[in-house]
Parts: C-alpha cells; sequence; structure tokens
C-alpha cells in the first residue's frame, strides 16, 4: 500500500513537472536560447514599452555577447537608461560615465556624460545626512560644463549645482547653531560655535543666511568670552567688539543690530570691570547679568 502510494506521487511530480516545463513563456524560452540578435530586437521592444524590467534582463545577458561588436554601443546606452528608469541610480550613473568614457566621440557622449552626474544629483540625500554624494555631484556636473561649455545642457547643471550648494550651506549653518543651541554655558560650545560660524562663512561667502550668521557669531563669541576665566575675558570680549564693528559696517540696517549693540555694550561694560577685579585680585566673581536678560525685559 505505501509502495502504491510513493509510486502514485512520484508519478504526479514527474507530470507537474512535464506540465510546467511544458509551460514556460516565450519570454523565458527566448533567454534560455542563443538566439542574440533576436534578444536584443526584443529587449528594445520591452524598453520602449516601458516594460524595464524585463529588458533589463535581456541587455544584461548580451552586455558579454555583444562585446567588441557594432551593436555594443547602443546595448550600453539602453542599459544605462533602463538602470535609470528601473530608480537604480547607483548602476545608472556608473553606465553613462562608463559610456562616455568609453566612447569619448559618440554623439551620446555629452548626453551620458550629463546624465551621469544627474544621477549623482538624484542621490544626494536631505541636507541632515551626509553630504559626500552632494559634493561628488557638484563635481560631475562641473566637470560636464568644462567638457562641454557650450552645450544647451549647461545652464540647467549650473542651476542643479546652485541647488546643491545651497544644501551644503543649510547644512553648515544649521551645524554651527547647533553648538549654539544646545551650549547651556558650555564653554566648549561657544567656542565651537564660533568657529563653525566663521568657517562656514569662509567656505560660502555667499550664502544667504550670512546676515544671521554674523549675528551669531557674536553671540557665540560673546558667551564663550563670558564663560571664560576672567583673566581670559578682555581678549575675548575685544574680539566680539571687534566681530560687532564689521556686523554693522555689513549690516547697518539688520534686525538684529539692536540685539549685537547689547551683547558689543555688555562686552564694554564687562572689560572694565574685569580689569578692575584683576586690578583687585579677585577672579572668581560673576561679571554682570546676561544681556539676553535685558533684551527680554
Amino acid at each position: 500500500m505505501l509502495k502504491n502510494k510513493r509510486l502514485f506521487l512520484f508519478g504526479l511530480f514527474l507530470c507537474l513537472s512535464v506540465t510546467f516545463s511544458g509551460c514556460k513563456s516565450q519570454f523565458e524560452k527566448l533567454l534560455a536560447s542563443n538566439a542574440t540578435a533576436k534578444k536584443y530586437q526584443e529587449g528594445l521592444r520591452l524598453y520602449n514599452k516601458k516594460s524595464y524590467s524585463k529588458a533589463l534582463i535581456l541587455f544584461n545577458d548580451l552586455l558579454e555577447r555583444y562585446r567588441g561588436t557594432d551593436e555594443a554601443q547602443d546595448l550600453a546606452y539602453y542599459f544605462a537608461y533602463t538602470n535609470y528608469h528601473l530608480l537604480d541610480y547607483t548602476t545608472a550613473r556608473y553606465q553613462f560615465k562608463l559610456f562616455a568614457d568609453t566612447y569619448p566621440n559618440s554623439d551620446k557622449a555629452e548626453e551620458c556624460r550629463y546624465m551621469g552626474a544627474y544621477c549623482y544629483y538624484l542621490e544626494s540625500p536631505k541636507y541632515s545626512l551626509d553630504q559626500g554624494n552632494t559634493l561628488k555631484a557638484i563635481e560631475s556636473l562641473q566637470l560636464f560644463i568644462n567638457l562641454y561649455p557650450k552645450s544647451d545642457r549647461v545652464a540647467e547643471a549650473s542651476r542643479l549645482i546652485d541647488d546643491l550648494r545651497d544644501k551644503l550651506e543649510t547644512k553648515a549653518f544649521l551645524n554651527a547653531k547647533l553648538y549654539l543651541d544646545i551650549a547651556s554655558n558650555d564653554i566648549t560650545y561657544y567656542r565651537s560655535a564660533a568657529i563653525a560660524f566663521k568657517n562656514a562663512l569662509r567656505d560660502y561667502p555667499d550664502i544667504k543666511y550670512a546676515e544671521e550668521m554674523e549675528f551669531l557669531t557674536i553671540k557665540a563669541q560673546y558667551l564663550y568670552a563670558k564663560n571664560s576665566l576672567e583673566t581670559k575675558q578682555e581678549e575675548r570680549f575685544n574680539e566680539a567688539i571687534m566681530l560687532y564693528d564689521e556686523f554693522k559696517s555689513h549690516y547697518p540696517e539688520s534686525k538684529f543690530l539692536t540685539e549685537a549693540e547689547v551683547y558689543k555694550k555688555d562686552a564694554e561694560q564687562s572689560i572694565i570691570e574685569v580689569r578692575e577685579l584683576l586690578t583687585a585680585g579677585q577672579t572668581s566673581q560673576k561679571i554682570k547679568q546676561n544681556p539676553e536678560e535685558q533684551i527680554n525685559k
């Protein structure tokens, strides 16, 4: 009885195997065949129908077979775009760059060089994340502009670079501001904030946050001085006053000017008081009330 049951199951399995093997789709049969020309034509048909997943399978199968042939260039072009349409920008940018490097004299080389850079742009994350791809995108887009200065795509490439730089500037501004936000009378953070603001202003001289950043540099430097040892305060307060003078000359009508003036006047008064303390040999008392408290009254 058990033997008959095993024979029945084996026979059923055999029948199912034969049935399913006979039900292979035309696509599967083509993929398993050696009909390279037919595969290529079917790949193009699927690509034009936007059946990119199936087209990719066929194109990928043909890459090695077509290497060194007349069709290899067109296949490489479609293969790059297929990955692009499937949103695999990492593979697409590599394939676009490979095409431009391999076929520099092709009438599609300019397009592929641009698309490779554009894929980097699409991979650039939001400003709060690591900006490695943003920097690579800027580099790639600038290379495209240098290689094809008369291209119709230069204007768009420049616009994309501006967009990417804006992202870097926003990250630099918020990173510097974060030091100030979390400082809580910690002298290390105030010093780091002042340095970060200065570095960001140096690295991005046209940054849209420049006015606020210059003001916050004064604030950070003032608080750095305020929380320093009395023996260090005069020099650090003088730095805050110098920053105020520069700020006023840059932005004489700034909405931050009134608050900045409070820091400047308090710094000047604090210098007088710390000199008196040092002369009297007293170096442990607080100098005066935080000007933020004055502003908020």
